[in-house]
């Protein structure tokens, strides 16, 4: 527990129990957790395969054309969608419970709820998913899924986040961790934006441009608030784990938290949008000062990592890991350049949009969710992973988001300095921009194999666990594949 942070804040409500074993721990998050990892990596593969018809369609649009529910203006939110709040949410939540059960030192609370708040949320998915391939769809970007949905996915993350503050409550480890503030903020952080903006999108509607202005925050909230906090969490807790050094400075860390939480909140609109010209600017500044706790973060990571690489390559977890951490810090430079107005005119309404964003939603925040995956997976199921498949899944992985987020942001950088130049058309410029997303889907398709090697990867775990099931209720011997 010493390698997890430095000077951790006491919390005196904890009662003076024993702390329970780590075994125990992990025993008790087994159920609940991995079928949050599960149902996360099912997503996942479901919203890669939608992802790439959808970019199919722009090298073959008749493709499919015939049937209205595979258009790419339903193909397209669909798979955003599906990523979004069936895998990255959900591998979110099971990364959160667990690591808040291990610090705390005690059993998951409420694991019958969770259970069941997890069942809701994929029911939630679900309906949100099919509802928008029916043509349900609100039409506000990362918010298209219809009411229903929606509100089945809000009584599903009810459930679980009892859950987790039960466990945060009864923890046997009075201090608080430098991973205990952001994952305890984003744990709060997602409820508020998700039934703000929903209420405010479609309940009591705002009007005119200012729902684009709240779509616009609720984006740039989840993105840099909620999973900014759980991968910065996840980097302070795991880091210091594997590298079996300390979190080099707890007071570093609190200055990133509040950094993101202060500056991280207030981005997201676009120079030049037809606001208030405070806003747009605020929003700039905003961004601008976002690189401070970002640059705290590398700073910390780097020196409890105390320059020793060396594990990188023998712990399959640390490589996915130290991948989204350089994929963080790269995000972070990049956002606050792209929103100065000089760069925006060039960047905005082109392809370097979408290859930013994948950018953040997977190159960072992805990446860090498999390494814990494949990190907490082996612990709460005493099954070891197979290591040449999640190798394959890091090397298919990494080449698929490098593969579509280079192309794309060149193309993109090209587009607008064709657009802004005025000396081609709008069709010659499209042609143009054709050899980039055809890259691009070369990235679409090595992302959709790694996520069949992690799915392909869990099932089998989950097969080796009902072998052992089995096999200790018929009281035969313990089958091979058993991690030590």
């Amino acid at each position: 527990m010493s390698a997890t942070s430095s000077k951790p804040f006491s919390g005196g409500s904890a009662d003076a129990l024993p702390p329970v074993p780590a075994a125990e721990v992990d025993a008790s998050c087994r159920l609940p957790v991995l079928m949050l990892f599960l149902s996360a990596a099912a997503w996942l593969l479901a919203g890669s395969v939608l992802a790439m018809l959808a970019t199919l369609k722009f090298h073959a649009p008749n493709i499919l054309a015939d049937h209205p529910y595979t258009t790419y203006g339903r193909v397209h939110p669909a798979h955003l969608n599906a990523f979004i709040y069936g895998f990255a949410v959900q591998a979110a939540l099971g990364v959160m419970l667990w690591i808040i059960a291990r610090l705390g030192r005690t059993r998951l609370a409420m694991a019958p709820a969770i259970l069941a708040g997890g069942l809701f949320w994929n029911l939630g998915v679900f309906l949100g998913i099919v509802g928008i391939l029916c043509g349900d769809n609100t039409g506000y970007e990362w918010l298209e899924m219809p009411r229903y949905g929606s509100g089945i996915l809000f009584i599903g993350y009810l459930a679980i986040g009892l859950g987790a503050l039960a466990t945060l409550h009864q923890r046997r480890e009075p201090r608080l961790y430098t991973s205990h503030w952001f994952l305890i903020a984003a744990l709060f952080w997602f409820p508020w934006i998700h039934s703000t903006a929903n209420y405010l999108l479609r309940v009591n509607t705002v009007r005119g441009v200012l729902q684009a202005a709240l779509d616009w925050w609720y984006m740039n909230n989840l993105s840099t608030v909620f999973f900014g906090c759980i991968g910065v969490g996840a980097f302070f807790y795991f880091i210091p784990k594997m590298t079996k050094h300390p979190l080099y400075s707890h007071g570093l860390g609190l200055f990133a938290f509040w950094g993101i939480i202060i500056f991280g909140s207030w981005g997201g609109i676009p120079p030049g949008t037809p606001l208030p010209s405070w806003m747009p600017a605020l929003s700039t500044v905003a961004a601008v000062l976002t690189v401070v706790p970002i640059l705290a973060v590398a700073v910390n990571i780097k020196r409890t990592a105390a320059g020793d690489c060396s594990q990188v390559t023998d712990k399959i977890p640390l490589k996915f890991i130290c991948f989204g951490i350089m994929a963080f810090v790269v995000a972070g430079i990049v956002g606050p350049v792209v929103s100065l107005r000089r760069v925006s005119v060039i960047t905005n309404f082109t392809w370097f949009v979408p290859a930013h964003q994948q950018w953040v939603l997977y190159g960072f925040f992805a990446m860090t969710m498999f390494g814990a995956i494949y990190y907490i997976v082996p612990r709460i199921t005493g099954v070891a992973l197979c290591p040449r498949l999640a190798v394959s899944q890091f090397w298919l992985a990494a080449a698929g988001i490098i593969c579509y987020v280079l192309p794309l942001a060149a193309g993109g950088i090209h587009e607008g300095l064709a657009l802004n130049g005025g000396s081609q058309s709008f069709p010659e410029i499209i042609v143009n921009t054709l050899m980039s997303l055809r890259i691009s889907t070369t990235g679409d398709l090595l992302m959709l194999l790694a996520h069949v090697v992690l799915l392909l990867n869990l099932a089998m775990v989950v097969k080796i666990l009902c072998r052992n099931c089995v096999s200790a209720f018929l009281g035969g011997a313990k089958p091979a594949g058993v991690a030590s």
